[in-house]
Order: structure tokens, then C-alpha cells, then sequence
């Protein structure tokens, strides 16, 4: 069940909310726990006991962890992680590892039966809770003694999707505040957020993204008989389909979360202004950066140990960023691209790229675009050589013209609201009460327009 979906948004989404708040106290604990349940089991009940056997070892683990002696402490939260850890290896790497080695050696290993489809958001429930354990450890939190608290905090329905990932540091205070959770100008800000990251989704992002889809897709065009032109038009449509889909579910996420008494940070802060890459990964999937910057890079020494070391640091966590998103060799790619790119602007391009703003970001906007190339390339239809070779050897083919008459409004609302320009008029909007209402009805309207048409168009497909 997705966000942007009409059961979630006409049933389970009202029927949560008024659950949420009827329930007083404590028991609103309990209620969020009840409805996280039925998102996460929604598709199915395959993946339960998994979620469950991992919350309930958690959930006992910081209490030893919390409670042992020194010369056992270190130890624990490092068998926990080592657990959490073979969880997410063994159903979203195994047979990627498998593969490669048959590769290397020709071992003939056989596949495992790890099922067609991942566990629901254990990319990032596995990521939260190795934050917990390492927050317990090293006493920046005390351990969760309430288990209903402790379990809401790791299946949490806003986040399970695509995060954002919440330390449970940040998420702890709201947990045990159970009198005053909920405010109405948190519940005014959580629609706001849902709503405009809900327009990001349904209007800009699947609008946009058929342009990519027309030209790889089942039944497109073929990158093969694309000119130079429409490949960079379809690799830019692809940049833009991939923010407004992150940064609306983000959004969203963080509106429901609202709505709830949740106060969460922003996932995403207008990361295609940015004039370096330095500064794009400040603002683009921030919590995830935060992650590995608080897990892996400070606690393997930071930039504390000296230049040499500080450089594999910086390797290992984007290898490791890269291999997150995905089992394919090309997200492993993708990441050590953006190792290579930091390392040449922290050692001396960023104090030129200072110098010159505009070329800075089109600097970035070209590298950037480039990197989501490297990140599409395990699709199928679109083998990173081929689309190299018709981004930067220039040839004929099918031309853009068609496509930017029929996507050209997106492509230039999408270059629009990638920019300031949406947040500056929304401040001005926000001050007159009226015109505020106003502007989010319709809003609210077109993006219900959407969601049904979408709807429609689906259930029209599954008939033929």
C-alpha cells in the first residue's frame, strides 16, 4: 500500500487519524503500533515473524547492553549489529554475492530462495535500529523499556516506505509524551507536507517519468534509436522523475508523522540549487547522509586520523552508500563516482567552484545527471555503454521535438519547482489565511484528480 494510492488515502489514512486521536495517552502508543502492523502486513504476512523476531532482539538486547558490565558492553551492541546486519545481507545481498563469485570463480553456487520481493522498508528499519544500538551504547539514549514504544518506533508506518531514517534519539521524546502530542499547528504543518509532497508524486514525478518510460520502457522507442538530444532529455526527465518521487514520499512521510505529533526533519532541501557536490549531498536524501556520517565515517576516525586515512574512510562510506541503494554493480559504481568527484573538490576544485557561481552549478546539474545515468543502468533497456555512448558521441535518431510537445509544461513546472521559487510564494500565500485555504483545496483537488485517473488507467491495463 503506497501513499499516493486511493485505499490508503479514502480509507486506511482517515480511519488511522481518527483511531490516532480518540485514543488518549498512552494508548496512542499502542494504536500507531496496530495500524504499522497492517501497513506493513498489508501485501502480506510472509515477512512478519522476520520484523518481529528482529524487533523483540533489539528490543532485549539494549536492555543488557544498557545493563552489562564494561568489559562486556562493547561486545554486545556489536553482536547485535553483526545480526541486524546479516538480516538485510541475507535477503537484499545474497544473491548478488553469490553471483559475483560465480562469476570470479565459476563456483557453481546455486541461488538462494530469498522470494521475488524484498521485506517491506528493511533498508531502512535495519538502519534505525543500528542507530538505537549504537545511540544505547555510547549513552546518547537511554534504552526503550517500553516495548509497545520501542516497536512503534521500528515499524512506524510514515517511514517504512522510503524513511526518511529517524534516529530514535529524535523520535524518543514525542514516543513518551503522552498528554501533549498532538497540536494543531503540527497537524496544519503535517497537511501541508503531505499535500505538496503528494502533488510532488502524483502530478510532477509519474508525469515526468513516462517521458523515461517511453523511451526504455515495454513498448518504448528504444534508447538505441534516440538522438543524442532526446537521450539528454530523457536522462534529464529521469533526474527530475527521481527527485519529486524521493522528495515527495519524504514529504509525505514527514506530513503523516505531523499529523501524528511527530516533529521530523526535511529528507530533502532543494538539492539541484546546489554549487558543488559538496553541497548536494547536504541537501539530498539527508538522513541518509547523516547515517553514515554518525555510523561508519566519525566512529572509523573522521577526518581526526590524517589525509590518507581520511580518504578510505571516505571510500568505504560511499561504497557502502552505493551497495544501500541496491545489489547491482552499477549503485557500487555510482557511489565511488561520487567518491572520486568529493575527493577532487575537497583537495582544491571547491575554492574555484566559489568563485564562480553559475558555472558551479551547472558543474553540479551536468555531474549530477551523469551520476543518475551510472544509478539507472541495471534497468532494463538501458545498459550504461549504450547510453554513454548516445549521451557524448553525437548521432541522429528519433528526435525530441515530439517529446518536448507533449512533456515540455512538466519538464519546465518540474525546472520550476526544483528551484526557491515554490517555497518563496508559498510564505507570501501562507499570510493571507484565506488564499491559503484556497490554494490548498485546489490543490488538494487536482492532486485527487490524479490519483483516480491513475487509477483508472491501471485497472483499464489489467483488463487487456
Amino acid at each position: 500500500m503506497v501513499f499516493n494510492s486511493v485505499v490508503f488515502l479514502f480509507c486506511f489514512l482517515p480511519l488511522a487519524l481518527l483511531a490516532y486521536y480518540l485514543v488518549p495517552g498512552r494508548g496512542k502508543n499502542v494504536v500507531l503500533l496496530v495500524e504499522s502492523l497492517l501497513f506493513y502486513c498489508w501485501t502480506g504476512v510472509e515477512y512478519l515473524p522476520l520484523i518481529v523476531c528482529l524487533i523483540v532482539f533489539n528490543y532485549l538486547w539494549g536492555l543488557l547492553t544498557a545493563r552489562t558490565k564494561a568489559k562486556l558492553k562493547g561486545l554486545l551492541p556489536a553482536v547485535a549489529v553483526l545480526v541486524n546486519l546479516a538480516a538485510l545481507v541475507y535477503f537484499k545481498y545474497a544473491n548478488f554475492l553469490i553471483d559475483t563469485l560465480n562469476r570470479i570463480g565459476n563456483f557453481g553456487l546455486a541461488a538462494l530462495d530469498v522470494g521475488a520481493v524484498l521485506p517491506l522498508g528493511i533498508s531502512y528499519y535495519i538502519f534505525k535500529i543500528i542507530s538505537y544500538e549504537a545511540d544505547v551504547y555510547t549513552g546518547k539514549v537511554e534504552a526503550e523499556k517500553d516495548p509497545i514504544a520501542f516497536a512503534a518506533y521500528v515499524l512506524f508506518f510514515p517511514q517504512l516506505i522510503v524513511g526518511p531514517i529517524i534516529k530514535y534519539r529524535d523520535m524518543a521524546p514525542q514516543l513518551h509524551n503522552y498528554k501533549n502530542r498532538c497540536n494543531a499547528a503540527l497537524m496544519e504543518r503535517g497537511v501541508e507536507l503531505f499535500l505538496f509532497g503528494l502533488a510532488k508524486k502524483v502530478i510532477l514525478a509519474d508525469s515526468i517519468g513516462a517521458l523515461w518510460t517511453d523511451i526504455i520502457g515495454t513498448g518504448g522507442v528504444g534508447l538505441s534509436n534516440v538522438s543524442t538530444p532526446l537521450a539528454w532529455l530523457g536522462i534529464i526527465a529521469y533526474s527530475l522523475q527521481l527527485y519529486f518521487d524521493f522528495a515527495g514520499y519524504s514529504e509525505m512521510s514527514n506530513g503523516l508523522a505531523a499529523l501524528m505529533g511527530f516533529d521530523c526533519a526535511a529528507n530533502f532541501d532543494l538539492p539541484y540549487i546546489s554549487a558543488s557536490i559538496t553541497e548536494f549531498w547536504r541537501r539530498w536524501h539527508i538522513s541518509l547522509s547523516g547515517w553514515f556520517r554518525d555510523y561508519i565515517y566519525i566512529p572509523l576516525g573522521g577526518n581526526r586520523k590524517g589525509a590518507a586515512r581520511q580518504m578510505l574512510n571516505m571510500f568505504l562510506v560511499w561504497a557502502a552508500t552505493g551497495i544501500w541503494h541496491g545489489a547491482n554493480w552499477n549503485f557500487i559504481v555510482w557511489g565511488l563516482y561520487y567518491f572520486v568527484l568529493l575527493v577532487i573538490e575537497k583537495n582544491f576544485l571547491l575554492k574555484f567552484l566559489k568563485k564562480c557561481p553559475l558555472a558551479a552549478h551547472i558543474y553540479t546539474l551536468f555531474f549530477v545527471v551523469l551520476g543518475w545515468g551510472i544509478f539507472t543502468a541495471n534497468q532494463p533497456g538501458a545498459p550504461l555503454g549504450l547510453l554513454l555512448n548516445k549521451l557524448f558521441v553525437p548521432q541522429g535518431g528519433i528526435s525530441p521535438v515530439y517529446y518536448l510537445r507533449n512533456y515540455g509544461v512538466f519538464l519546465v513546472l518540474g525546472c520550476v519547482c526544483s528551484s526557491v521559487l515554490p517555497r518563496w510564494l508559498w510564505e507570501r500565500i501562507s499570510r493571507n489565511t484565506a488564499v491559503k485555504a484556497v490554494v490548498s483545496a485546489l490543490l488538494a483537488l487536482l492532486c485527487i484528480a490524479y490519483v483516480v485517473a491513475a487509477t483508472n488507467t491501471t485497472a483499464l491495463y489489467a483488463n487487456f
